[in-house]
């Protein structure tokens, strides 16, 4: 057998650098598409805004329902809000208020 030492020393350095690029490449590409890469980054910031403004709006929406909560209160009922309120449940007007009744098309 003949040895060529010159030969199997390019070619093992040429397979050293073919390996360390495919390695290079193979983290790469995981840095980018992986499960924690930048693609799942930018996915998981765009849950984020999308949750802070679904917060928001719960937020406010909770807001508004307190609000109303406590003008009917015990210690702070508004009297107004109570009759309002109980007219429009019951469906029923008192007899000093005038009725206007609106054909609709």
């Amino acid at each position: 057998m003949v040895s060529h030492p010159r030969l199997r020393s390019a070619l093992t350095t040429l397979a050293l650098y073919v390996l360390a690029a495919m390695l290079i490449g193979y983290f790469g590409i995981n840095a980018y598409t992986g499960n924690h890469g930048l693609n799942a980054r930018h996915a998981l910031d765009q849950q984020f805004a999308t949750l802070t403004a679904e917060l928001q709006s719960v937020r406010a929406e909770r807001n508004r329902w307190q609000r109303r909560i406590n003008l009917l209160k015990a210690d702070r009922l508004d009297p107004d809000m109570l009759d309002e309120r109980a007219r429009a449940l019951l469906g029923m007007v008192d007899a000093r208020d005038t009725v206007m009744l609106i054909k609709r098309p």
